[in-house]
């Protein structure tokens, strides 16, 4: 579904810091460190918004498929983070 990499990934493609991505989607940045360092296992629900979240700024995220891992990478069309195209 989301892996601590990808989350870390997809957050450095957008320039996204933990505290915004945190704003964003209604959790606390220790929630998003501590998911990202593998010390927990947040609900899927968590999981969830994380990703809503930054596919709203531009983030595409890829699932494994055909022997591959997972990965993240930015759409063409993308709204900026901050507010520019």
């Amino acid at each position: 579904m989301l892996s601590p990499a990808q989350l870390r990934a997809a957050r450095a493609l957008v320039g996204s810091t933990r505290e915004e991505l945190a704003d964003a989607s209604g959790f606390f940045a220790n929630t998003i460190r501590n998911f990202q360092h593998g010390i927990s296992d947040p609900k899927l629900s968590t999981l969830h918004k994380w990703r809503r979240a930054l596919e709203a700024v531009g983030v595409e995220f890829i699932d494994p498929a055909g022997g591959k891992g997972p990965g993240v990478r930015l759409k063409s069309d993308r709204p900026s983070a901050r507010g520019k195209r």
